[in-house]
Formats: C-alpha cells, structure tokens, sequence
C-alpha cells in the first residue's frame, strides 16, 4: 500500500500568503520542502482524504485524474480541507468521461456546505447527483467503498461540528489518518483505536515545538500519543509514524521537524511525499 502526501500544510500555506515571519521568509528564500500547499492524502491511488482549494493544483503536479477516483472522505468543513465549488466539474457539462459516482463522505457541516455551494442559480442547470453524492458520516460509522473498510472517529478539534478522523484498511492493511485532531480523543474515539494493529499513523503536529491542550497537536502530543497506542500495541516498530499538517506558527522549519523526527523514528511529511508500506 502507499500513502501520497500530496499537501502538508495548514489553513494559511507554508509560507503564509500574507506572512513576513521568520519561518515564511526563510521559505520563500529556501523553498524545496519548506514550501507546503494545504494538506491532503491519497491513499493507494483510490482514497482521496480531504479536498483542499489546492486540488487542482496537486492533480496537475501528481500527474492524477481524479475522474477515476470513487471515494472521498472528508475531516470536517473548514475551508482548507473542505473546497466543495470544483465538484461542480465532474458534472459532463465541464469535465468528460468521469468514472461512475463519487461518494463523498462528511459531517453535517460539510453537507452542508457542499450543498450551499453547488446548489446554487447558476449551477442548477448541471446537476451532479449522477455523479456526485454525498453520504452524511458521524463518528462510529463504518463504511465500506471501493474495497476499503473506514471507520470514522471522532476528533478533537472544533466542537460546533463532529470533526472527523479515519481508520482504512485495505488487502491486510490498516492506517489511522489523524488529522485535525489534538489528543483529548473521547474514550469511544480510543476504543475505535485501540481495536487495531496499525502499519501506518498519520498525525497532526500543526503546533510544532508548541502544546496547545487540544484542538491540534504539536510535537509533544504527538509523542504521548504514540506512547498510548504503543502501550495498547497498536503500533510497534513495524509501524509507519508520520507527523502531517504544519503550521509556520509551530515555529519549525523542516529540516528542524525532520531532525526531531528521525531521534524518534518518525517522518515529517512534506508535499510529494510518498511512502510505501
């Protein structure tokens, strides 16, 4: 199985669009991995995790087609996971030979999100539920598309909505996709995790060098957190540990997150990342 790390960025970008701090200005000056679209995942080229405004530019850099994708799961509403506008692209008026249906799977802050912006007066001559359709997902929901097997686990992240992170397993292999989240999971989101084996973790370090109490992760979270699936063995060292979705607030370039990553056996993501497990 392989994982496409295709954004790794928080809302703002890395370097934020309207940003002069330090970590941003030495971005722009050093660019290769500091530089860092918003985040989003492909996992085994079929399960597309999140649809940032960034889609279409990361279709154009993998090479995808994303007509052939069948399957996207969705963490929550906030504008840099969730751009819903460019669906309006599968429907034939604009985009040709798309493969079947996408199902699209969310909270209720992201149905309604996506319907606010596709059904709109000038979308409504090209309508999209031949092609698009949107299933309403909470946490605890199992859902099985594609040939995957996903369990939707509840984040700690915004409380007006169920944010959402997931577990997919696929021909024997199983990944906990954690972002957004912090650590204060509720004891039914660990249960969900504690039930597994995993060969790869993905975890949000939006917050770097910093600790916030929950909401995101930074670094120090990060490591309680594997601690407490390894004391459950749910990961070991058989296991993939790669800390996601950065922020230039957490204070860190990469060469500094890769640095503290490998003392731990554990990847720090940047956009084009691919690994294979």
């Amino acid at each position: 199985m392989k994982i496409l790390y295709m954004g790794t960025a928080a809302a703002e970008g890395w370097p934020g669009l309207f940003c002069s701090c330090s970590i941003c200005s030495r971005a722009r000056r050093e660019g290769g991995k500091n530089l860092r679209t918003r985040t989003q995942a492909l996992l085994d080229g079929s399960l597309l995790i999140d649809f940032p405004p960034d889609t279409y530019s990361h279709a154009l850099r993998y090479g995808l087609n994303l007509g052939d994708t069948r399957t996207l799961l969705v963490t929550h509403s906030h504008m840099d996971h969730w751009f819903p506008t460019e669906l309006i692209h599968r429907h034939e008026h604009f985009g040709h030979g798309a493969s079947g249906v996408l199902e699209v799977y969310g909270n209720e802050a992201v149905e309604k999100a996506f319907r606010d912006h596709i059904l709109i007066d000038r979308f409504k001559p090209h309508p999209i539920d031949d092609v698009v359709q949107f299933r309403v997902t909470r946490g605890g929901d199992r859902i099985r598309s594609g040939g995957w097997e996903i369990t939707a686990v509840p984040a700690d992240h915004d409380k007006r909505e169920e944010c959402l992170v997931y577990i997919c397993k696929k021909d024997g292999k199983t990944v906990f996709y954690g972002h957004d989240t912090g650590g204060n999971l509720c004891p039914e989101a660990w249960d969900m995790l504690f039930r597994e084996r995993f060969d790869l973790v993905s975890l949000d370090a939006t917050m770097g060098k910093k600790s916030i109490g929950g909401y995101h992760m930074g670094l120090p979270d990060v490591e309680r957190f594997i601690q407490k699936l390894a004391e459950r063995g749910c990961v070991d060292g058989r296991t993939v540990k790669v800390i996601n979705h950065f922020s230039h607030n957490g204070g860190m370039t990469h060469d500094e997150l890769a640095a503290w990553g490998a003392e731990r056996g554990i990847l720090a993501a940047w956009d084009g990342l691919e690994v294979e497990f």
